[in-house]
């Protein structure tokens, strides 16, 4: 139990902003490798996320495993230019924004922990895509250092942990760092060594089994590599769960075909006039050729568990069964809340957010969530810590 969570040995704090594009803009390999086009072979963090997608190693065709020593190479020069070392600290840190507020711990979790009776003590809430498993382990256990956090929040107890983090940050001086991000969050981070403090704050943060709220390819990426996992454990006070979208791109459907595969398979398919995405599960809203149609998604069969959630429905449904397109494939595109469709897409299915209690109802019964499902704000920011991960024994 006291292996669960821990403080981070041996660590790097930016020294002023994260070294080239916003890490956390990018949802799609193709956006990656556009916006690694566009730094002229510059050193940057996002590069040495996705060696393979730089344009040298484009251009040369390298694997994960060939572009990996030139990533090592450019994350020592960053450690060396954009950050100071640090050793034996937890994180407090303190995100606001418009799309919530998320007061936690950034600090180092083992994602392959079980309690006595066997039971995980880090619980994955979505399904992942496994071929992103698999290059973000590679990446992971290649470069050695964890470059972004997932978020865990604890299954109950959450305000304990809430309560004690403001005692510490009230009791600190300004932060190590404070920036705000391009949609206007603002992020406060403080260091916090050995000691009482970091002793409770690291037992509260372990009390309770952890439900992964963001980052569930990290864990399953972390455990692939059988490392340790970088995370920010939060209770709130004050998340938020966002819808993701689904984009079509490259189907060549038109909005009078989905329509009619639509139909034929027994929905409701109906023209509006008000782009109004839906704000509680049942039905979506679908942009494509200048139209706006509304689906009803079909009625729960009776031998299915409660509560139902939208986006398996969208997946199976809308886009396997009515469509012949495998989900998980290239032509869908999952679309977080606020991020712009890609001009050349399809269609964009607008789901409705997921009630966190429905969140929690999944995970009580066991099951896990569609992929790319949940959408919980504020995020911590990526590359604002970074973490030696060494093996797990």
């Amino acid at each position: 139990m006291s292996d669960v969570v821990r403080p981070i040995g041996t660590g790097w704090i930016v020294t002023g902003r994260v070294p080239g594009p916003d890490v956390d803009e990018f949802a799609e390999s193709d956006q990656v490798i556009a916006a690694l086009a566009g730094q002229n072979g510059h050193d940057s963090l996002l590069a040495v996320q996705h060696p393979n997608h730089t344009p040298q190693a484009m251009a040369e065709g390298l694997s994960v495993a060939e572009a990996l020593p030139a990533a090592q190479r450019m994350l020592e020069r960053l450690l060396d230019r954009d950050y100071r070392r640090v050793e034996h600290v937890v994180a407090p840190y303190l995100a606001t924004g418009p799309d919530g507020t998320a007061l936690g711990m950034l600090c180092l979790v083992d994602p392959a922990a079980v309690d006595a009776d066997g039971q995980a003590r880090i619980r994955q809430a979505e399904q992942v895509y496994p071929d992103v498993v698999a290059e973000r382990a590679a990446v992971l256990a290649g470069l050695g250092c964890a470059t972004s956090a997932a978020m865990l929040v604890p299954v109950m107890g959450g305000s304990a942990l809430t309560t004690a983090l403001r005692g510490v940050i009230e009791r600190h001086d300004a932060p190590d760092v404070h920036l705000v991000d391009s949609d206007g969050r603002e992020h406060r981070l403080w260091l916090l060594g050995p000691g009482p403090e970091q002793d409770e704050l690291v037992t509260l943060a372990q009390r309770h089994p952890l439900l992964v709220a963001d980052g569930n390819h990290r864990v399953a990426a972390a455990t692939g590599a059988r490392s340790a996992l970088l995370a920010l454990v939060t209770g709130g006070p004050a998340l938020r769960v966002g819808p993701i979208h689904r984009m079509l791109v490259g189907t060549g459907h038109t909005a009078d075909e989905l329509a009619e595969a639509w139909r034929r398979i027994g929905l409701r398919v109906t023209d509006v006039d008000a782009v109004i995405a839906p704000d509680r599960p049942g039905s979506v809203l679908v942009l494509a050729g200048g139209r706006t149609l509304s689906v009803e998604l079909p009625a729960a069969p009776s031998n299915e568990p409660l509560p139902r959630i939208d986006h398996g429905v969208v997946e199976h449904v809308l886009i396997g069964e009515a469509l012949g397109i495998d989900p998980a494939g290239p032509l869908v595109r999952a679309l977080p809340a606020g991020t712009r469709p890609v001009a050349d897409a399809d269609a964009v299915l607008l789901i409705a957010p997921v009630p966190y209690r429905d969140v929690l109802a999944v995970h009580d019964q066991g099951r896990r969530m569609p992929r790319k499902s949940t959408y919980f704000t504020p995020k911590p920011r990526s590359g604002l810590v970074l973490a030696k991960i060494a093996p797990l024994s």
